[in-house]
């Protein structure tokens, strides 16, 4: 099972950021995501609705104290995974962090606590290059798992069906 972080959300600056980090959490096959700092009702609303119509299940959940959750999933024996530009380059460290089942993925918005370096059990990096989170993350989940594109999403209203050109989806 794989659950992200998302740290320090800012309404009206991260609201895309932080939603498209949903996205990509449901699309590549992590089952939820919990974010930190503002309370964002419409973001969390978004990422939903898309569950509720392209199918599958994706959980959105809010707690001001990341660090209450990070501790938490800690205590369930969760490896926790933080992607700064800063750490071991993912494709050194990908391997170990495949052997493990739980894994909590923290990814950061403003500044990230110092604190976040020494409680992760990895700090992994996807170039040592400034970088989109959003990238980091797909790159991650990619990683981890190279089937997470093949996946099938259960109970979807709405479906796309693969074109060379153009565009064919089925409702209903």
């Amino acid at each position: 099972m794989i659950a992200i972080l998302r740290l320090g959300h800012r309404v009206g600056r991260d609201d895309r950021i932080s939603t498209h980090c949903g996205l990509v959490s449901r699309a590549l096959g992590a089952s939820s995501i919990i974010y930190s700092g503002d309370r964002d009702d419409k973001m969390v609303t978004g990422i939903n609705s898309v569950s509720e119509r392209w199918g599958g299940k994706f959980e959105v959940g809010y707690n001001a104290n990341w660090k209450k959750v990070l501790m938490d999933f800690k205590r369930r024996k969760y490896t926790i995974v933080h992607l700064t530009a800063y750490g071991m380059p993912l494709q050194e460290k990908i391997t170990a962090i495949r052997k493990n089942k739980n894994v909590l993925v923290v990814v950061g918005s403003e500044k990230v606590p110092g604190e976040i370096y020494q409680l992760a059990d990895y700090n992994i990096s996807v170039t040592s290059q400034p970088h989109s989170e959003i990238a980091a993350l797909a790159l991650f989940l990619y990683s981890y798992n190279d089937k997470a594109l093949e996946q099938k999403f259960t109970k979807s209203k709405i479906k796309i069906i693969p074109q060379e050109k153009g565009k064919k989806v089925e409702e209903g």
